[in-house]
């Protein structure tokens, strides 16, 4: 018998995101308006087709809607904006990395998937967290 428990189902990833979307700023989450936060296990393979990823465990995270730098009132009404976790994919990055704790892990990647809501890029994402990382203290 080991000493470790069960893994972190999807509740409790979905707990753990709930706490990281609590956490931010109260002006960034009215910006970011009714976002629907979906946890699976993997994405399907429709959306991984889609992407281009042959391993599920590629993806940890999706964003599905139309970004606000898109939106338009003309528009029908769009459809519901989501961020969808694939819980088995975070843990095995958790895993695999060792240096992070699953809370901080998730409320990354929760962000990181907003960051698209708002038009953001990878590449913008990326920039903007070097620049943190620079201007922090340990950095």
């Amino acid at each position: 018998m080991t000493p470790y428990g069960p893994p972190p189902s999807l509740d409790d990833v979905e707990a753990l995101a709930r706490a990281a979307w609590a956490a931010l700023p109260d002006a960034f989450r009215r910006m970011a308006g009714e976002i629907v936060f979906r946890i699976e296990d993997f994405a399907d393979d429709e959306v991984l087709a889609e992407m281009g990823i042959e391993d599920p465990f590629e993806l940890s995270g999706l964003y599905h809607g139309v970004d606000l730098t898109q939106a338009s009132i003309m528009d029908p009404s769009p459809a519901q904006p989501m961020v969808f976790l694939y819980r088995r994919a975070i843990l095995e990055e958790w895993v695999e990395r060792g240096d992070v704790a699953l809370a901080d892990l998730v409320s990354h990647i929760l962000v990181h998937e907003i960051g698209h809501h708002f038009g953001l890029s990878d590449d913008a994402m990326d920039a903007l967290l070097e620049d943190d990382e620079a201007d922090s203290p340990r950095g």
